[in-house]
């Protein structure tokens, strides 16, 4: 293969392994795998296990000619490889290290600039839980986690070149407020203005439906509530369309004017859409609590059965698990939880710190903290799972290592060596940083520094593309995303490079023969540091430089 540019990724590299594999045996089946555990990393990278090339090769040996073919690949997004050798394991394969330190991190922007995949795409994500709060106590954890996860999942689509339109509105100050203490930026008003007309024009729809009837007309018929309008047999609808996925217990909905006016707001923020970006483009994603999913599915049949054009076919509904407290005799709302954290994060500062936390810059860093500590409880779990949350956890304020204050604790501690290198320059104990390329990487020989380049920043952009993944052409109505991906990525990083950094003194004796490897190291760790604070970005964490 012909020797090509681009940046080095995981996905292309195994790719072009499975191809070379099984380039002629028919088309490529996975068999290869990334290695990540510092233990397998020391002796191979990618893996194709003995089991995996019996059933490819019916038991015997894998022809030399392939063997020949790995090790000479040479094509757009694959590192230099180092060797490829048959082993009772299986066939391994590592990498020309010190060339993959060298082109990585002399194009550290080149992993942490997003794709831009979805260009020009549209996508509507409703976030149901947010409709109708009229007050701030009324928001549960529930609702707070729907809330996050639409938040994340938001920026990641953004990075990735989608346009993202929110809603519902919140007008509401005090939820307004809340939600800019967790640094979400939520509209507080309609992208688009409401048409009273929209809900009329929807009436006249109902009236001429065949799956409506008007309350009262109806024989030995229950009183309604007096806001109920039409009622609409789901169930008479559901059967003749052969639509899956459904709640089996829909039957009737009772439609009232709030309804019609949830619709026609939807209605109208998809005919935005759809004029914002190529046609048909347009998606609506509806992200809801468990307790809200039965009534989302109620308005999302609605739309559907009024056929308001070619966006009601294209919704999709995100599912997000309860919220539980273990050991709570009450509930516990979601104001409570944040200003419990907050207490939680100030009073572990003052422990470490006394003092100096009343200076005024300490209001923000606890801030951060706070926000970050919620965020990592709140998404670090699959959204579709349950979480049961331990409020006098004490390790989530003492950066326990699967906690947010951990990440921001490690994100300072890089802050924190670069600010004590440039003091060492100005003092003229080093010289100054040279150009990248000018670098000796054969000198990063730690199994660590390794690590922290294999397993975090090469895979750092498919890292940010799975977290944006949403299979909108799948069948049924529910969907799932890794909204999770973000934070596990930066838990893992963050207990790596705190190992690594408490292991290795990268600022050594200002001597000139030491120089070389400090450098070296110093240019990995721009790569962690700009990893770490690109992914903070997708989380709205801004990076901590002290704590």
């Amino acid at each position: 293969m012909e020797t090509g540019g681009g940046r080095f990724g995981v996905s292309e590299t195994l790719g072009a392994l499975n191809a070379a594999l099984k380039k002629e045996l028919g088309p490529p089946a996975s068999v290869w795998f990334k290695e990540s555990s510092a233990r397998n990393l020391r002796t191979r990278d990618f893996l194709a296990p003995q089991a995996a090339l019996r059933a490819l090769f019916a038991g015997g040996p894998v022809p030399k000619g392939i063997i020949e073919d790995v090790i000479s690949l040479k094509c757009p997004g694959v590192p230099p490889l180092q060797s490829c050798q048959q082993t009772p394991l299986g066939l391994t394969v590592q990498l020309q290290r010190p060339a993959a330190f060298q082109q990585v991190l002399n194009s550290i922007a080149e992993f942490t600039k997003p794709s831009q995949a979805a260009s020009g795409q549209s996508i509507i994500l409703n976030c149901t839980p947010l409709r109708g709060r009229r007050s701030l106590d009324m928001l549960s954890l529930s609702n707070l986690r729907a809330i996050l996860v639409t938040d994340h999942l938001a920026e990641v689509l953004r990075i990735q070149g989608m346009n993202v339109h929110l809603v519902p509105a919140v007008p509401d100050e005090g939820i307004q407020k809340f939600l800019h203490q967790l640094r979400v930026d939520w509209p507080s008003e309609l992208e688009t203005a409401f048409i009273p007309e929209d809900v009329l024009a929807l009436k006249q729809v109902l009236s001429q439906c065949p799956y409506a009837t008007v309350p009262g007309l109806e024989p030995r018929q229950m009183r309604l509530a007096d806001d109920v309008i039409y009622k609409v047999h789901l169930k008479n609808f559901l059967a003749q369309q052969s639509l899956e996925g459904y709640d089996p217990n829909l039957d009737v909905c009772l439609v009232t004017e709030e309804k019609l006016r949830v619709l026609a707001e939807l209605r109208q923020m998809a005919l935005h859409c759809a004029g914002t970006g190529p046609a048909g483009c347009c998606r609506v994603v509806h992200v809801v609590s468990c307790k809200g999913e039965f009534q989302q599915q109620q308005v999302d049949l609605l739309w559907r059965m009024l056929d308001l054009g070619p966006h009601t076919a294209l919704q999709k509904h995100l599912v997000c698990g309860p919220v539980k407290v273990a050991n709570s005799p009450s509930p516990v709302g979601a104001p409570q939880y944040f200003q419990l954290r907050r207490c939680q994060m100030y009073e572990a500062s003052v422990m470490k710190y006394g003092d100096l936390v009343q200076d005024d810059s300490w209001t923000e860093i606890i801030s951060v903290l706070t926000s970050a500590a919620i965020r990592f409880e709140m998404l670090s779990t699959a959204h579709q799972s349950q979480i049961i949350l331990d409020l006098e956890d004490s390790s989530i304020s003492t950066k326990g290592t699967k906690s947010g204050a951990f990440v921001m604790y490690n994100c300072a501690r890089l802050a924190t060596l670069f600010k004590t290198y440039q003091q060492a320059v100005e003092q003229g104990a080093y010289p100054a940083f040279p150009p990248a390329s000018e670098l000796n990487f054969s000198l990063l020989r730690e199994e660590g520094e390794w690590l922290l380049l294999f397993n975090y920043i090469l895979p750092f952009p498919e890292t940010l593309s799975q977290s944006a993944q949403l299979p909108l052409s799948s069948k049924g109505i529910r969907i799932t995303a890794s909204t999770e991906a973000v934070c596990k990525f930066l838990i893992h990083l963050s207990m790596d490079f705190s190992s690594y950094y408490n292991r290795v003194h990268i600022l050594g004796e200002p001597l000139p023969h030491l120089f070389s490897q400090m450098f070296a190291r110093l240019q990995l760790m721009r790569g962690v540091r700009d990893v770490i604070h690109r992914a903070l970005a997708t989380l709205h964490l801004p990076p901590l430089s002290q704590i």
